[in-house]
């Protein structure tokens, strides 16, 4: 039995360096997770603060539907599905990087998600905070920046961690488009092999070290953000 395992083991990883469509793979998902979340930032923190800026002065009312049409559909459809539309229709007659479309694809998808992670930062700071900016002369916008978001970032860094770790996972999905992230090595190796439990399960444990790994780091941050309240 341990000699079956270990021709299964060298015929999957070793033979003709299989094992570099895994490692390969793993740098790729990463990348397309980086600069996912990046956007997604961007994206998150606009459409919440303008949500937040109608909901609080009733200005920026077109800007708020917008938003709010863009998180309705966003979290309502698979991201596959986004994934796929973006690629084979909105980019279709576009000569583009896949994982730029990739990138693109989970940085909009994950946008609406921390749109209401930032959104429930702004709002668990108690408004007696925002009032009292206001009394002391600020502006609405100078009251956000200077008062408000410092104390709205600091409550949402680990809920934004954890983000991160989600869209580790979601882009197991990125082989849809044509890329070799690590979940499409995995496969690759099966469909040369013919072997259908090693190389997915390699797959399944790189993910799950990685989520362990990310997930001890968001604890120590929150460690840290309790220790730094005191």
């Amino acid at each position: 039995m341990f000699q079956s395992f270990a021709d299964d083991l060298y015929r999957n990883f070793i033979v003709d360096h299989r094992w570099r469509y895994l490692t390969n793979g793993l740098l790729l998902t990463l990348e397309i997770t980086f600069f996912a979340v990046l956007l997604g930032v961007v994206l998150g923190f606009s459409v919440a603060l303008v949500r937040e800026a109608h909901r609080s002065t009733g200005k920026f009312r077109l800007l708020s539907a917008i938003g709010g049409v863009y998180l309705t559909v966003i979290r309502g459809t698979p991201v596959v599905v986004q994934l796929i539309l973006i690629y084979f229709g909105i980019f279709a007659s576009v000569r583009i990087p896949p994982i730029l479309v990739a990138i693109i694809a989970f940085g909009i998808n994950s946008g609406a998600y921390q749109a209401e992670i930032f959104r429930s930062g702004i709002e668990a700071v108690p408004r007696g905070q925002f009032e009292a900016g206001r009394s002391l002369g600020f502006s609405y916008w100078k009251t956000m920046w200077r008062i408000v978001m410092p104390q709205a970032i600091k409550n949402v860094i680990p809920t934004l961690a954890n983000e991160f770790i989600v869209l580790l996972k979601e882009t197991s999905v990125a082989g849809y488009v044509a890329l070799n992230d690590l979940t499409k090595g995995g496969d690759i190796i099966r469909s040369r092999t013919y072997s259908p439990y090693l190389p997915m399960l390699a797959v399944a444990l790189i993910y799950l070290c990685l989520v362990m790994i990310f997930s001890a780091g968001v604890k120590y941050l929150e460690r840290r953000l309790k220790t730094g309240e005191r």
